[in-house]
C-alpha cells in the first residue's frame, strides 16, 4: 500500500471553515476513489490550526488519481489561500 501523511497549519481565521472542508475531501476520497483505502482526519487537541491526514492508497498510480480528481482541485483552491504550512510525505507499507 502506498501511505500519504499530510500536516496542515491552518489560518486561525479559517479553521472553522477549514473543518468541514476537509472532513468532505475525506468523505469524497473514501466513496468515489476504488484506489482510496482509508483517509483519516485528526485535529490537534490544544491547537486546533493543526490537521493531519494519514491516507491509505492501493499503489502511487491511486494516488495520482486522487490528484486528479475534481473533489480534490475543488478542495485545493477552496483551502489554498486558508493554509499557512502543508508538509506531505509518502511512504511504502512495510509486509512481513
Amino acid at each position: 500500500m502506498y501511505i500519504v501523511t499530510v500536516t496542515f497549519e491552518v489560518a486561525p481565521e479559517h479553521t472553522e471553515a477549514f473543518r468541514p472542508a476537509i472532513l468532505a475531501q475525506a468523505a469524497n476520497s473514501l466513496s468515489r476513489e476504488e484506489g482510496c483505502h482509508q483517509f483519516d482526519v485528526a485535529f490537534d487537541a490544544d491547537n486546533p490550526a493543526l490537521c493531519f491526514l494519514y491516507e491509505k492508497y492501493t499503489d502511487r498510480a491511486a494516488f495520482d488519481l486522487h490528484l486528479q480528481s475534481d473533489h480534490f482541485k475543488d478542495l485545493d483552491a477552496t483551502v489554498a489561500s486558508w493554509v499557512v504550512r502543508k508538509e506531505v510525505a509518502t511512504w511504502i507499507e512495510a509486509t512481513a
